[in-house]
């Protein structure tokens, strides 16, 4: 399994290929097909990081000679990059309302969904600046979210608007992991993530539960791409992700099952 770490649509459309044909060295007559890979491009949600490497790897197991490959990203992203033709044969999303782009621009098939998140607060470890949740204990914060533009930001700004509660972000990021690195780095104080990445973050944040989060719910949907030149593999991949083996493992890094 290799990761390809979201570098724009033209860059992506270079280094991801369909298929990689390794031969070996000083012998041309070797059975070239023995050496074949069919690589996997899945583009998915940054939240999504800790738990798709795992299912990867032991669907690589199940499929011998396939490679999984991955390009984590915000959501918009990954949308605008496969919209303007970058190769992919897996979408998944961290919202419905971004993967519906993808279904008007005709760039993907039937969507289903597969597991829901919601935002928690996260301070760097020991809560320095003793955040209690959203309210007047951000004041002397430096707080780093999501821009509204991505599935994290919406859902910082529907749950803001639902509670009442006006933010003053010092910075506002394309994609969540990013916000998880600035409270980790020490250059935030707070930040409003998934749940998911608290929990990935592990002893590096100490988690400030949001009371009324569990209002506003991040439901995830996957999709296989029209364009893919592996259709049966993606939806192979896809069926996996659905399975019970790979919703328990969306479940250890703390997502929760849709309705």
């Amino acid at each position: 399994m290799k990761l390809v770490r979201s570098i724009g649509s033209a860059a992506v459309a270079v280094a991801l290929s369909a298929t990689v044909v390794g031969c070996s060295s000083g012998d041309a007559s070797s059975d070239s097909s023995q050496d074949e890979t069919t690589v996997l491009t899945v583009y998915a949600a940054a939240s999504l990081t800790a738990s798709y490497d795992e299912m990867a790897t032991a669907f690589e197991t199940e499929h011998p000679g396939v490679d999984v490959q991955f390009n984590y990203a915000g959501s918009q992203t990954l949308v605008d990059q496969i919209t303007q033709g970058a190769p992919a044969d897996v979408l998944a999303t961290a919202n419905t309302s971004t993967m519906s782009k993808a279904v008007d621009a005709g760039a993907v098939g039937e969507t289903t969904e597969f597991a829901t998140n919601v935002l928690t607060l996260i301070t760097p470890a020991g809560n320095p600046a003793g955040v209690t949740g959203l309210d007047d204990s951000l004041d002397a914060a430096q707080l780093v979210i999501c821009a509204p533009e991505v599935p994290c930001g919406s859902a910082t700004q529907q749950l803001t608007e639902l509670l009442g509660v006006t933010l003053n972000p010092v910075s506002e990021e394309q994609q969540v992991t990013d916000v998880v690195g600035k409270v980790t780095s020490g250059e935030a104080t707070a930040g409003i993530v998934y749940r998911t990445d608290a929990m990935e973050a592990g002893d590096q944040v100490t988690e400030v539960p949001i009371e009324g989060a569990d209002q506003v719910v991040n439901h995830y949907p996957i999709a296989t791409v029209n364009e893919s030149e592996h259709a049966e593999l993606a939806q192979q991949f896809v069926d996996y992700v659905l399975s019970d083996a790979g919703q328990a493992t969306l479940s250890k890094y703390g997502f929760s099952p849709t309705a």
